[in-house]
């Protein structure tokens, strides 16, 4: 097995999920208010990670939203991602990340993310066997997904809202500024 300094590194970035059967690979991604899932089969020897904006939901999605923003999505593309490469849904084991409150004025969608993360693996049977969730700040993840092995390093305040600055995609549409919001 490499050292962690020669592992290969592959970032995660808002909207999109991989999964990964190379032991030597570790995911890696920045997390304010969006939440990180990373599920493997441990017997089959795969893993993944998502990072989404928002829980979302069937009827956000039909209304023509981006759906890559939406955990609803990002959950079931890993969840089939990780069974095409061989996995078996009841041998999946989770691990739930971020969710932070990143500013104290804009309501809790970083809370409303980590809940969703939990109800949905709930209701696919899927056992979480780790997670962090919440807070103020956000966090840097390192995940293997063979090993299942994680590691977390908070982030300043200044270094959270640079993260968040950095993740925000321009929507798909141009809005007027008067019913413009931003997630973080």
């Amino acid at each position: 097995m490499m050292t962690d300094t020669a592992a290969r590194r592959v970032n995660i970035i808002q909207g999109e999920y991989k999964v990964i059967d190379d032991p030597n690979v570790v995911l890696t991604t920045i997390l304010g208010s969006c939440v990180a899932a990373c599920l493997r089969d441990p017997v089959a020897g795969v893993g993944g990670m998502n990072h989404f904006l928002l829980p979302g939901s069937a009827s956000a999605m039909s209304a023509g939203g981006d759906a890559t923003r939406y955990g609803v999505h990002l959950m079931e593309l890993l969840i089939n991602g990780l069974l095409k490469k061989g996995a078996r849904r009841d041998r999946l084991e989770a691990k739930i990340f971020g969710g932070a409150k990143t500013i104290a004025t804009f309501s809790n969608v970083g809370d409303q993310n980590a809940a969703f993360a939990m109800q949905f693996l709930r209701d696919e049977g899927i056992s979480v066997v780790g997670s962090s969730t919440g807070g103020e700040y956000g966090r840097k993840l390192e995940y293997w997904p063979v090993s299942g092995r994680a590691r977390q390093y908070p982030l300043t305040g200044a270094e959270t809202q640079k993260t968040v600055a950095l993740e925000q995609r321009p929507a798909p549409a141009p809005r007027p500024v008067e019913s413009s919001i931003e997630f973080f």
